[in-house]
């Protein structure tokens, strides 16, 4: 089995009531994205309004795929109080959202039991989406 050709990965904070700024503030890291619930922007020249609020942080894209670095680089980057994590998961929907996406058919990838410890330990789901090639 080949390794997935190549990652993208987002930590993803998300709630009706989210302000971006407080977020920040909290786990001592600005985001990649960040907005609140009703603000409006524009695709295919049309109006859009936000649905929740979401403060979204990006990794470095890996390739080929390398999941277990990805979290390592996005959790230096952000508080590692535990007690914080598990006030932010109380109150807002957390996940990393990874992308997956391949060059062959048979291809996969291994995570580390330190990484998913990591997730496990603050309350993060893991969100996967694959790409077949």
């Amino acid at each position: 089995m080949a390794h997935l050709h190549h990652s993208a990965a987002a930590l993803r904070i998300g709630g009706d009531f989210l302000m971006p700024d407080e977020i920040s503030q909290i786990l001592g890291c600005a985001p990649t994205l960040g907005y609140i619930k009703g603000q409006t922007y524009t695709t295919k020249g049309r109006p859009v309004v936000r649905k929740t609020g979401a403060w979204h942080l990006d990794a470095t894209p890996q390739e080929p795929a390398n999941l277990d670095a990805q979290v390592a680089e996005l959790f230096t980057r952000v508080n590692q109080d535990l007690a914080v994590w598990e006030r932010l998961s109380s109150k807002y929907r957390i996940d990393l959202f990874c992308g997956f996406f391949m060059n062959e058919d048979d291809e996969g990838l291994v995570v580390s039991a330190d990484t998913l410890k990591v997730l496990g330990d603050r309350g993060i789901k893991l969100s996967l989406c694959l790409y077949p090639p």
